[in-house]
């Protein structure tokens, strides 16, 4: 019995989806976009403003990872998973986060004057369907994101106000028992700040970098005077939940550093995409490592680590000391 043929333009039409499919942008015609054709100048003006440098590139990564991983993963991998040994699971984490820093580094030496991150990459290199997966994957992951840092933050002033704030919504606002109006609130408030140009968004970026910088600087030297070592030796020691509990922490711990990419999305933006991008998602990284580890080895030393609060760990530990 011989296998019936397909007919002519069900071939024809199914190799043309396959085509569109793995179909790639040229990357002559894609700098073309932004310099004059055939040839790429970074110093042909393009549709945005360069107005970027390495330094504004550094600050944009580290406040786009540095608050949910230090006021929130921290206390919530020390108390669920690793215990005092979230400095290690912070520190694999990091190390997975330079290799992919390292990829969106060569990305942004490869593919310079872009605003399209992954999504405009993957369409030069393997095709328009996995950078169609790529782009939809990016929304829903900024998406969360936002909806993670916003719920970190109304909960961290949830916790300055001894719970007035979640108390005053319990059961007088929306249909859920504890709406996060505060929350929804911060969201909106960033994207008008954002409506209104990049320059401005990132004077408050600056502004934000600069108010952690002094937070950190004041729970690290503050921690000092509570330090307590039997914290990391005695009870249950540096590693209580083994090293199968480090590893759970390290894959939690990973979402921390997730948001210096980015950097990679202002390529049209920087002044000197080619050398800017790399140093900066490499400088954010570091910046943040420093950060994660240093406040989870004073959290830790401070507080037994099953008695961290979750929800606003830093905040809450020198109440637990009685400071």
């Amino acid at each position: 019995m011989s296998i019936p043929k397909l007919p002519t333009d069900f071939r024809r039409d199914g190799l043309a989806l396959i085509s569109r499919m793995v179909r790639t942008k040229d990357l002559d015609n894609l700098q073309g976009e932004a310099s004059p054709p055939g040839r790429f100048d970074p110093h042909h003006p393009t549709k945005l403003k360069k107005c970027l440098n390495t330094v504004d590139l550094t600050s944009l990564g580290v406040g786009s990872c540095l608050g949910t991983g230090m006021y929130v993963v921290t206390g919530l991998v020390a108390r669920r998973f690793a215990g005092p040994a979230v400095i290690i699971s912070f520190i694999i984490a990091a190390v997975a986060s330079l290799f992919s820093g390292a990829c969106y580094a060569e990305f942004g030496v490869r593919v310079p004057n872009t605003s399209g991150s992954a999504y405009m990459y993957s369409y030069v290199t393997v095709g328009e369907f996995i950078a169609f997966l790529i782009g939809w994957n990016m929304v829903l992951e900024y998406l969360i994101g936002t909806s993670a840092c916003a719920c970190a933050l109304s909960a961290s002033l949830d916790s300055l106000t001894n719970g007035a704030i979640s108390a005053s919504v319990q059961s007088s606002v929306g249909f859920l028992g504890k709406p996060d109006v505060l929350a929804a609130g911060i969201t909106l408030l960033m994207m008008v700040l954002l409506a209104a140009g990049v320059k401005k968004s990132l004077m408050f970026n600056h502004l934000m970098n600069a108010i952690n910088l002094a937070a950190w600087v004041f729970l690290i030297s503050a921690g000092l005077f509570y330090v307590n070592l039997d914290n990391w030796t005695k009870n249950d020691g540096f590693l209580p939940n083994g090293w199968g509990g480090v590893f759970k922490g390290a894959a939690t711990c990973f979402y921390a550093f997730i948001g210096f990419d980015i950097i990679a999305t202002t390529g049209e933006e920087a002044h000197n995409p080619k050398k800017s991008i790399p140093l900066a998602i490499m400088a954010s990284l570091v910046i943040i490592l420093v950060a994660y580890v240093s406040s989870s080895i004073i959290l830790t030393l401070i507080v037994p680590y099953t008695k961290i609060d979750e929800n606003a760990a830093l905040l809450d530990m020198f109440v637990q000391v009685g400071a």
